[in-house]
């Protein structure tokens, strides 16, 4: 019985997500794919509560391809990138943002993360040329599954399945080993989760 009514209440959900998502697809005609995107993920952030997280667990399954329905995004939390996947039991904490990339299951990140879509974003070579016009490269971070990203971290590279990163980290660089913890800026290896275990 349970189960069958979260089914209901995942399709009820989809169906208010609907006219979101149409409006989507005709936005992204008349003004880009990432505009109309992140204009809608604006829009979704700002609704309160229960409604709101439901609501854009709803949206974000049908508009990013992969995207599970079983997953937590806080209040004014945003989205940038179509092409980001956020798989199941995954929570976003409220007022994070979230660039190009793929969250693993069960991975949880603190109030206002930002996860840059790589650290090549922006080009800064050409002196004589403002940054702005310089362009950049867009790269799709992977964060592990069973993850925790501490309150205000900031992560532009690769986190390993099983990590911790600390409050207010940077992560400029990818993080390879599993169950590692990191922290500082720039984030460093501090210890193994399995050696803490192997303690307890």
């Amino acid at each position: 019985m349970k189960t069958i009514f979260k089914k209901l209440i995942k399709l009820f959900f989809r169906l208010l997500a609907s006219p979101f998502f149409i409006w989507l697809s005709l936005n992204t005609v008349l003004i880009g794919r990432d505009q109309a995107f992140q204009s809608m993920s604006q829009v979704l952030s700002v609704i309160p509560g229960i409604l709101g997280i439901y609501l854009r667990a709803a949206f974000y399954h049908l508009a990013c391809p992969n995207t599970s329905d079983e997953i937590s995004i806080g209040f004014l939390s945003l989205l940038s990138h179509r092409d980001t996947v956020i798989e199941k039991g995954v929570y976003i904490g409220p007022q994070c943002n979230i660039g190009k990339c793929r969250i693993g299951a069960d991975t949880m990140l603190g109030s206002g993360v930002h996860i840059l879509s790589g650290n090549k974003q922006h080009n800064f070579e050409n002196t004589l040329k403002p940054m702005q016009q310089q362009g950049g490269h867009y790269h799709q971070v992977n964060i592990g599954r069973d993850c925790w990203l501490g309150n205000s971290s900031v992560v532009m590279a690769d986190v390993a399945d099983h990590s911790i990163i600390a409050a207010a980290s940077v992560v400029t660089k990818s993080i390879e080993e599993t169950h590692s913890i990191c922290a500082g800026n720039p984030a460093k290896f501090i210890k193994s989760r399995l050696n803490q275990q192997s303690k307890d």
